[in-house]
């Protein structure tokens, strides 16, 4: 089966998270991702938090499957020669470099559009340029607390707090890959490249709308009704932290099933919809709150949300999470079992849709990786290992046009 990116050439010049997971998502719709690194040592993820001496980290095998390795090193006269080769057949460069890197590698935006007017630079960056931070260095929890996630997450009574997903990183990779396709679609309307950059400030603070849309109406009205503050706590001119309420005026809380007392994960989501009240009551047992006043409408509840609550965990007591779900699914209740990773990677329905998938690797033998999340009805992509540190160079540098001898020559001289 052929791949909608199949012929597009892709230049990986990123590391660690935020690029690496734009640039897999790229090859996995078929795209000839090219990871450059350096020589001997490569993207610093390679030894990070590794489980296996001497083996390539998970960190490093779970961003960069169906990617071909080219070591190079771009200081040299030799590596610059076969960078500039590189880019002459090359659709898009991606990086995130500190700021300025490139230029001082000699590559600057009019040099590479010198060398290739089609080609399209792709930048993740910390801020968006001439933001008063864009010299500081980010990571995940940095972005997240600057894109505003950090401030609205956690415990009214307890300090801003960070997510596990990595709203920072990935996130912004999914983002960028977004602006590369658009590039990619619009130089096939304009035949020349352009540059594209994605802030993980940015990218952060679009996940974060809705805090932002309830900081306006906050400033409006000097409340949020759907919050667990109202209606007997108070607001300050900030939006606060919710815990587990809902973000979309839904009423939600986690809520404690069997075994929570040895189970961290033994809860589950509960979401109180105005068109679920009915369906809820039968399932509780509770057909008296269908009718009754101080219970019938979204506004009646609000007060009565945490005593709702109670009663559903008086319900859930004697029932695991899953027999929990499968019977509130009867009732068309929104709700979810708290998965845990093992869970999750253990999950057949995961497995099935290749959300999770296992690959086999040259050092680990294989390992468990995430696969699209984005699922088609004409392509299904298939995920391969991560490439050993410089494998595919003697083949990346024949197909620039390299005979044996200058191969072994740049070897000779470290350029690769």
């Amino acid at each position: 089966m052929s791949k909608p990116l199949e012929g597009i050439k892709i230049i990986d010049f990123t590391h660690v998270q935020a690029g690496p997971a734009c640039t897999q998502l790229l090859a996995w719709f078929g795209a000839d991702v090219i990871k450059v690194e350096r020589p001997g040592s490569g993207d610093v993820t390679r030894n990070q938090l590794r489980d296996i001496p001497d083996a390539d980290a998970l960190y490093f095998t779970m961003l960069n499957s169906n990617k071909r390795s080219l070591t190079l090193d771009t200081k040299t006269p030799e590596g610059k020669e076969v960078l500039e080769k590189l880019v002459k057949e090359s659709d898009v460069l991606v990086e995130n470099f500190a700021p300025g890197a490139l230029d001082r590698m000699g590559f600057t935006w009019e040099r590479l559009s010198e060398l290739n007017p089609k080609l399209i630079v792709a930048s993740v960056k910390g801020f968006s340029d001439g933001h008063h931070y864009d010299d500081l260095k980010v990571y995940e929890n940095v972005a997240q607390c600057a894109g505003g996630a950090a401030s609205t997450t956690g415990f009214w009574d307890g300090p801003p707090t960070v997510s596990a997903a990595a709203l920072g990183d990935s996130n912004t990779g999914m983002h960028l890959a977004i602006g590369i396709l658009t590039a990619l679609i619009g130089r096939g309307q304009t035949g020349r490249g352009q540059k594209v950059a994605v802030s993980m400030q940015d990218s952060v603070i679009n996940l974060c709308r809705v805090k932002l849309r309830d900081q306006q109406r906050l400033e409006r009205v000097g409340y949020l009704e759907e919050y667990p503050q109202y209606p007997h706590g108070e607001f300050t001119d900030v939006v606060p932290r919710g815990g587990n309420a809902g973000g979309g005026g839904q009423p939600g809380w986690v809520l404690k099933c069997k075994g929570w007392e040895t189970d961290p994960n033994a809860y589950i989501y509960f979401t109180i919809q105005g068109h679920a009240w009915e369906p809820i009551c039968r399932a509780l047992g509770k057909p008296e709150w269908i009718d009754d006043p101080n219970y019938a409408t979204p506004q009646a509840r609000q007060p009565h949300i945490f005593d709702i609550f109670a009663t559903i965990e008086e319900w859930l007591a004697d029932k695991t999470k899953f027999e929990a779900v499968d019977i509130l699914r009867k009732y068309d209740i929104p709700c979810a079992p708290v998965l845990s990773m093992k869970e999750i990677a253990n999950d057949p329905s995961l497995r099935a849709s290749g959300t999770i998938v296992e690959v086999p690797h040259k050092q680990r033998g294989s390992y468990l990786t995430v696969g699209s999340p984005i699922k088609f009805s004409n392509l299904k992509p298939e995920i391969t290992g991560s490439p050993l540190l410089g494998e595919h160079t003697d083949e990346i540098l024949s197909e620039l046009g390299y005979n044996k001898e200058q191969i072994a020559s740049l070897h000779a001289s470290r350029a690769v």
